[in-house]
């Protein structure tokens, strides 16, 4: 999506398909929200590196017609923390624009209006539209005065065969949740994650899906989603650990393992805060 990312970050499949043609961007958005912007609208690319994960990018971020449209993917379960997430993204995005001007001047700074979009792509049914807002967290269940902070975030289901009407309006959002159904079939028939994302590559092929995207990327699709998943994994471990006590010796290689695949996205406070262990276990786990 940008030229001069830094490439030590590893986007997501999500990102590298829509954004391979910014076609598609349009058109799903498009979908998301019902507008009718043609294909050719130009969009500026805004997405940033590192805010939600330390070395990957499943964010996109660009600027539409005066807006800020932040859209970003989910494979397991929605975070509803995400409207807190969304607003320190929206900040770096502010401050990256803004670095140049004087916020002080006394007049207003045209901004870009700010949209926020979680696609959910999770393995588990899900309602097919739903909002998180900002408030739902605030610890004041009062009627809350104009004056406070709100943030809206819409969360749209594409998994494959839930949400078909929205489907049918994009397909690149079709396309990407067919893809992503065949490979989730094939490895709960038995398949290794490589097998399955071949075998679902040619059922693609045969359908005119994702192509030649999957043809042109293959190589970059296997790794993306290798990544992708082993990282969902080692999340969904992290939660169900933070929900048990105590700390079984037979459990601890385990724990070491997980530590060492979530530091290749969170920093070692992120890990600690999720397992809700110190910050030296977890040095020691990825020192030992």
């Amino acid at each position: 999506m940008d030229p001069e990312a830094n490439r030590e970050y590893k986007d997501s499949l999500f990102l590298k398909y829509m954004c391979d043609d910014p076609k598609r961007l349009i058109e799903a958005y498009n979908a998301i929200q019902g507008t009718h912007y043609p294909l050719d609208t130009p969009i500026e690319p805004k997405t940033l590196d590192g805010v939600l994960f330390k070395n990957r990018r499943n964010d996109i971020s660009f600027l539409l017609d005066g807006r800020f449209i932040i859209l970003i993917e989910h494979q397991s379960t929605v975070n509803e923390n995400m409207p807190l997430r969304m607003m320190l993204y929206l900040g770096r995005l502010y401050e990256k624009i803004l670095e140049k001007k004087n916020i002080y001047r006394r007049r207003s700074i045209p901004l870009p209006a700010p949209e926020f979009v979680v696609v959910y792509n999770g393995k588990e049914p899900y309602a097919r539209e739903s909002y998180l807002k900002l408030s739902d967290a605030f610890l004041s269940k009062e009627a809350l005065p104009p004056n406070t902070a709100e943030l809206t975030v819409k969360v749209v289901n594409i998994r494959y065969g839930e949400n078909p009407e929205l489907l049918g309006q994009s397909k690149a959002l079709h396309d990407y949740s067919f893809f992503v159904d065949k490979v989730q079939k094939y490895i709960k028939e038995g398949h290794k994650l490589r097998e399955a994302i071949r075998k679902a590559a040619l059922d693609c092929e045969k359908h005119k899906v994702m192509q030649p995207f999957l043809k042109e990327h293959i190589s970059e699709v296997e790794n993306m989603l290798n990544v992708e998943w082993n990282l969902d994994d080692a999340l969904e471990i992290a939660q169900e650990e933070g929900r048990e006590e105590g700390r079984e010796e037979g459990r601890e290689e385990e724990r070491k393992k997980n530590i060492r695949s979530l530091s290749e996205f969170l920093s070692v406070e992120q890990i600690a805060k999720m397992l809700k262990i110190s910050v030296d276990e977890v040095n020691f786990s990825l020192g030992d």
